[in-house]
């Protein structure tokens, strides 16, 4: 027997669920959010397809999401400014059976880090 739901995703959308188990990861960087959002854009684009690029709902413009596919996995990606110095993001994945994949959310976390240091 499978049970199946709903979860919320980092960038205020929802997506099918069938593992509860932590499927996001999150960075602070001193940067930007526009650096920051320009390095996760350019690491999905990389490794995937960019499907969508939003600012979520009942946010000012210092929130931008993106959602894309990765490995034939979706993905989330959130950038919030946390202060005038450093940038958030939170990068969330799961497969098309709505299975975590916690390795995939961290290389993609990692991968950010490292286009910011460039």
């Amino acid at each position: 027997m499978v049970l199946t739901g709903c979860v919320s995703t980092v960038s205020d959308t929802h997506s099918l669920a069938t593992s509860w188990n932590r499927d996001s990861i999150s960075g602070r960087y001193a940067r930007t959010p526009d650096q920051v959002y320009a390095a996760a854009v350019a690491v999905v684009q990389h490794n995937g397809v960019l499907i969508n690029e939003y600012i979520p709902h009942d946010t000012t413009n210092t929130v931008k999401a993106l959602e894309g596919r990765v490995s034939n996995e979706k993905v989330w990606i959130r950038v919030e400014s946390v202060d005038a110095k450093s940038t958030q993001v939170d990068v969330q994945a799961r497969t098309s059976w709505g299975m975590t994949d916690a390795e995939l959310v961290h290389e993609l976390e990692k991968e950010i880090a490292l286009q910011l240091a460039r």
